[in-house]
């Protein structure tokens, strides 16, 4: 649930079956977020959001961005999804067939601070933020990911094989930290 919020925007209110009372904190995009008891209705919400004290407790900790601002990121995060579901996917399949890797799923996210993950169920999860930075950095993190479906660690045998696919891969790992995967 979204409510409008003419001071601070649009409120993300999330139900949380484990809360006993109204929290407010910042979501990843910068707006506020209300976690609310399972039970709550529409109108108690609304209620504490309209709290004289909630207000001045929200303001005081956790000033949120603004609206213009957040919508501004939405867009950006939009427009990267959609260049990266026509992009990364197949260049991961490029480098999988290259190197003879085998995976069973490709996933897009938009994880604040990790570039790419690798599950033991073989799943590899690219950061649409990747479509932000230098190809040569994309093609970086695919090999690394690529190179988890046989080492799930980072050990001397697992930078070997990233090593054996991206001779360069220290210049390209710490040129990737100068960026971040955030969106």
């Amino acid at each position: 649930m979204i409510i409008n919020d003419p001071e601070f925007g649009e409120v993300v209110v999330r139900k949380n079956p484990l809360s006993k009372g109204a929290r407010f904190s910042i979501t990843p995009s910068g707006r506020l977020q209300m976690s609310v008891p399972q039970y709550a209705s529409d109108f108690l919400i609304r209620r504490w959001l309209k709290n004289r004290e909630n207000r001045e407790l929200i303001k005081a900790n956790i000033p949120p961005k603004n609206p213009a601002t957040q919508r501004a990121r939405d867009a950006k995060k939009k427009i990267l999804m959609k260049k990266a579901k026509e992009y990364l996917p197949y260049r991961l399949e490029y480098y999988a067939k290259l190197y003879g890797y085998h995976y069973d799923k490709c996933r897009l996210s938009h994880a604040a601070t990790r570039w790419g993950s690798c599950s033991s169920n073989r799943t590899i999860s690219l950061n649409i933020g990747l479509m932000q930075v230098p190809e040569i950095l994309r093609d970086y993190v695919i090999i690394h990911e690529l190179a988890h479906l046989n080492h799930m660690d980072h050990s001397a045998a697992f930078w070997q094989e990233v090593g054996s696919h991206d001779p360069r891969y220290k210049e390209h790992r710490a040129k990737l930290k100068k960026y971040s995967p955030g969106v």
